[in-house]
């Protein structure tokens, strides 16, 4: 079925002193409607170039976008102009009007396109109830938390009843705290208006907390996509695995560092846990079947697709015949089970 975003094929070059740059080489992907789409990658990947192709604020060298249907590239630029009304995009760095209020800065946008000030400021009070910002319809940008001025940001962007939002690294600016607190925001937005979600971001943790999809970029090209569970579970790729086992973070490089070195020379796998094989102590019931010790190396639980998933990374005895059966064991109680030493011992 065809979504309401569809790329085929797309390329972006970029001409520099240095010569030609390859931003994105042949990204195909697929967008419904009423998803929450995840874009993400490393710094430098391409991820925001690609986000900027979706709407056409860049042109991409080669390949298409379609939204629901329409070639952006076949398109006049009046009818560019018509088309992007349904596609709304917020930004890290909130780009709010500092000189203009809460309240105006929503309203800018409807004006400009032709609407009564009267009728914007209307629509306007009505975004700020549903972002919680209605006290702060006079407040000034520079009387904002970060949360608050990317809430005006949201409400601005939802100002022309947009079809599809694009966020590019919208929480990457604010603590964690305040993160979840966007990422709640923008899931009941979601769920409430039907409107279709593109975030494009270096964190795995916004990713697992709020998208059904996810693209995974690596020097410019598409290197692995589908349901964020089926990758969580069983990534494929080095820099999916990368992304899922080490996080963004630079607080976690001391215990990264210790882990490789406890994984030099074993054999080390990562297993996850389903909804059903959370509820049998499955660790303890191997380590009593096999009478062999085990050593956990790392443990977690993680917010994906809003259920609970366990992961451990678990060092197995030297001996490769256990070792191969307590892998069966495993799998055969309904864990995702994959080897490790490949990606983690660099």
């Amino acid at each position: 079925m065809a979504g309401i975003i569809e790329v085929r094929d797309l390329s972006k070059t970029f001409e520099t002193d240095d010569g030609k740059v390859e931003a994105l080489q042949n990204i195909s992907l697929s967008v419904q409607a009423g998803d929450i789409y995840g874009i993400i990658g490393m710094s430098g990947a391409g991820k925001s170039t690609l986000v900027r192709c979706l709407n056409y604020l860049e042109r991409p060298t080669s390949g298409t976008v379609e939204i629901e249907g329409r070639a952006l590239g076949a398109l006049t630029e009046s009818q560019l102009r018509e088309t992007r009304r349904d596609i709304s995009m917020i930004f890290q760095h909130f780009n709010l009007l500092m000189q203009k209020s809460v309240i105006d800065n929503i309203c800018f946008p409807l004006v400009i396109g032709g609407m009564k000030k009267k009728d914007a400021k209307k629509r306007a009070e009505e975004l700020l109830k549903i972002v919680e910002l209605s006290e702060k319809a006079t407040a000034y940008p520079s009387q904002l938390s970060g949360g608050q001025k990317q809430r005006v940001a949201i409400a601005r962007a939802l100002a022309a009843n947009p079809k599809i939002l694009l966020c590019d690294e919208a929480t990457s600016a604010l603590d964690p705290r305040t993160t979840q607190s966007i990422l709640q925001l923008l899931k009941d937005i979601n769920r409430n208006y039907g409107i279709t979600i593109v975030i494009i971001t270096h964190e795995m943790s916004v990713v697992r907390e709020i998208c059904s999809h996810v693209a995974i970029i690596g020097e410019g090209r598409l290197v692995e996509q589908g349901r964020v569970s089926e990758i969580f579970a069983h990534p494929k790729t080095p820099e999916a695995k990368e992304l899922i086992l080490k996080g963004s973070g630079t607080d976690r490089r001391t215990l990264e560092d210790r882990q490789k070195e406890l994984m030099k020379g074993k054999c080390c796998v990562r297993i996850v846990f389903s909804v059903n094989s959370s509820f049998e102590p499955v660790i303890a019931n191997m380590v009593l079947k096999f009478g062999q010790p085990i050593n956990i190396l790392r443990a977690d639980t993680k917010n994906v697709e809003g259920i609970a998933r366990g992961e451990m990374i678990l060092s197995l005895p030297d001996d490769h015949e256990i070792q191969e059966k307590m892998k069966s064991y495993l799998t055969e109680r309904g864990l995702a089970v994959e080897e490790v030493n490949g990606y983690v011992d660099q």
